[in-house]
């Protein structure tokens, strides 16, 4: 693509309960440079690290085709894919170490991205995305798991506080994002669906998008509708007529396709749309709601929504909604709204839209809840 990667190692020296002696723990990073807002970046990622039963085995073959050499191939189909054309935002793509030793290779890169002062719209952390049916003879071949935390990593006393009373714990910046995924892979009805799972990780398991929650940046993990627990995690070896192990003829390609196509198309989309606007609602001792939009840099629209205390989803948006955008103009500060509807029984939110390519692109939708921004709380 004439240069427009800068490929670069990030990497840390580590020592942790999984790696005794002091070992360099080196990522693989391409940046690929916003033309107009290049500190507001979108991160996809995917782990170079494999395993064998035992995880201290550093010697035994760990072929690692699922896990997580199709999320690398995500990760790097993904930039072949996308790096001939120019974006307002900057998108990075990422190889990490370390993700079975402990998540260190995310870690290293939060830290890294935190040093650099990036603002983090978006991490698709990809791990585990190349099989459709589970060693119970189970398959969901046009279903991929998205993965997003409820209350945030990062939540002070005071936000907690705040949630406990006046609610947000389903309206984090995570959780939007996870919802605008979905939204997304439905406007594509031919390609995998997702089905949200409202937990950051796998019962007692863990991946590379959890260091980021921690520093408060918005990070979703996607992963297959179902695992094979005989092909992950695995010493290669036959017993009782089942072959155990993580190799590449157990690889669904058909399915990692429509995975890949799914990251492709988000991020797209999200290295095109500004940052999810902060909002906030004026709504105690009043029969209405009186809603403050900040727009983010880029912003030409606004799209307002919301949805019942209770109601799991925003509403659906077509094409013919564009129409029902706040405009902006460049030097405004804020846009104020009063809604009818009381505020009790309602949550509220908004996303900034900009014009690109005659097509609006539109943000997740940030929600005016305690800590919904799309920021580290520290930040607040």
């Amino acid at each position: 693509c004439g240069g427009c990667l800068e490929v670069l190692p990030v990497g840390e020296t580590v020592t942790g309960p999984r790696i005794p002696t002091p070992t360099l723990v080196r990522n693989a990073v391409a940046i690929q440079r916003g033309s107009e807002r290049p500190n507001e970046v979108v991160i996809v990622q995917g782990h170079i690290d494999s395993r064998v039963t035992d995880v201290m085995d550093a010697t035994s073959d760990a072929p690692g085709a699922n896990d997580d050499g199709s999320g690398t191939a995500l990760v790097i189909e993904a930039a072949r894919v996308l790096s001939g054309t120019k974006y307002p935002t900057t998108i990075i793509y990422a190889l990490l170490s370390g993700e079975e030793q402990g998540l260190h290779g995310g870690q290293i890169l939060a830290n890294w991205a935190e040093a650099q002062g990036f603002t983090v719209k978006a991490v698709l952390n990809n791990d585990i995305v190349g099989n459709s049916c589970g060693s119970d003879g189970y398959c969901e071949p046009k279903v991929v798991r998205v993965f997003s935390e409820g209350p945030r990593a990062d939540l002070t006393d005071r936000l907690r506080a705040a949630q406990t009373r006046f609610g947000g714990e389903n309206d984090t910046p995570s959780r939007n994002l996870s919802r605008w995924v979905a939204g997304l892979a439905e406007k594509h009805p031919d390609g995998l669906q997702v089905r949200q799972i409202w937990r950051t990780d796998r019962m007692g398991r863990g991946g590379d998008q959890v260091p980021f929650l921690q520093k408060g940046y918005p990070a979703i993990r996607f992963s297959v509708g179902v695992e094979d627990y005989d092909h992950q995690h695995q010493d290669l070896r036959t017993e009782n007529g089942v072959f155990y192990g993580d190799t590449i003829d157990e690889m669904d390609f058909a399915y990692l396709a429509g995975v890949t196509k799914l990251n492709v198309r988000a991020l797209d989309a999200l290295a095109r749309a500004p940052m999810p606007p902060k909002v906030t609602v004026d709504a105690a001792v009043r029969v209405d709601t009186e809603i403050t939009v900040r727009p983010s840099p880029g912003s030409e629209a606004i799209d307002i929504v919301r949805r019942p205390t209770d109601e799991p989803r925003w509403p659906v948006r077509g094409p013919e909604s564009f129409a029902a955008l706040i405009p902006l103009v460049s030097d405004q500060e804020a846009v104020k709204l009063v809604m009818p509807e009381r505020g009790d029984d309602w949550l509220f939110g908004a996303a900034a839209c900009a014009i690109r390519d005659s097509d609006f692109y539109c943000s997740p939708v940030s929600s005016a809840v305690p800590g919904g921004a799309f920021e580290p709380v520290a930040k607040e």
